[in-house]
C-alpha cells in the first residue's frame, strides 16, 4: 500500500488507479472492516491525527478530482461527505523520497509522464499534507 504524499497530479494512469483502490481498502481498514493490512505503516499518520476518518475521506477526494480533471469516471458515490478540514503534518524528507521513488517507477512504466515530471523543480504536496522540515518518516520502508 503506497498513501502518496506528493499531489495526485504526477502520477500516471496506473499510479493514480492504484491510489484509488488502495485509499479506499485504507478507509475499510480505519473502519476496522478488513482483516488484513490493520497494521500497516503507511496508516499510522492518519491514526494519529485527530479525525483519521475525515482525514481519509479528504484524502479521497482529491484524488477522485484528479481522475475527474482526467476525465475519468472513479465512482463518486465511494466518496464520504465531509465538511471538516483536516491538515497531516508530512516532512520535506518524506515528500523528496517519495518523489525519488515515483521517478523511479515512471522512468519504466510511464516515459511520457516521466519526462513531464523532469521539469519539476519542486513537487507539491498532496491538499491533506502540510510540509514541514524534516527527514524521511519513521514509519517508511526505505529500499
Amino acid at each position: 500500500m503506497r498513501l502518496w504524499t506528493i499531489h495526485p497530479k504526477y502520477l500516471d494512469r496506473q499510479g493514480l488507479t492504484a491510489l484509488w483502490r488502495e485509499a479506499l481498502l485504507a478507509r475499510a481498514v480505519l473502519l476496522g472492516e478488513t482483516k488484513g493490512y490493520r497494521s500497516h505503516p503507511q496508516l499510522e499518520r492518519f491514526r494519529e491525527c485527530s479525525a483519521p476518518l475525515i482525514a481519509i475521506n479528504s484524502y479521497l477526494s482529491a484524488i477522485c478530482a484528479e481522475a475527474s480533471e482526467r476525465g475519468y469516471s472513479f465512482n463518486k458515490d465511494k466518496l464520504c461527505p465531509h465538511t471538516e478540514k483536516v491538515v497531516i503534518r508530512a516532512t520535506s524528507g518524506q515528500l523528496f523520497y517519495e518523489w525519488q521513488h515515483l521517478l523511479a517507477k515512471l522512468k519504466s512504466r510511464s516515459p511520457e509522464q516521466y519526462e513531464k515530471c523532469l521539469t519539476v523543480t519542486a513537487p507539491e504536496s498532496h491538499p491533506l499534507f502540510k510540509i514541514v522540515e524534516g527527514s524521511v518518516a519513521k514509519w517508511e520502508r526505505i529500499k
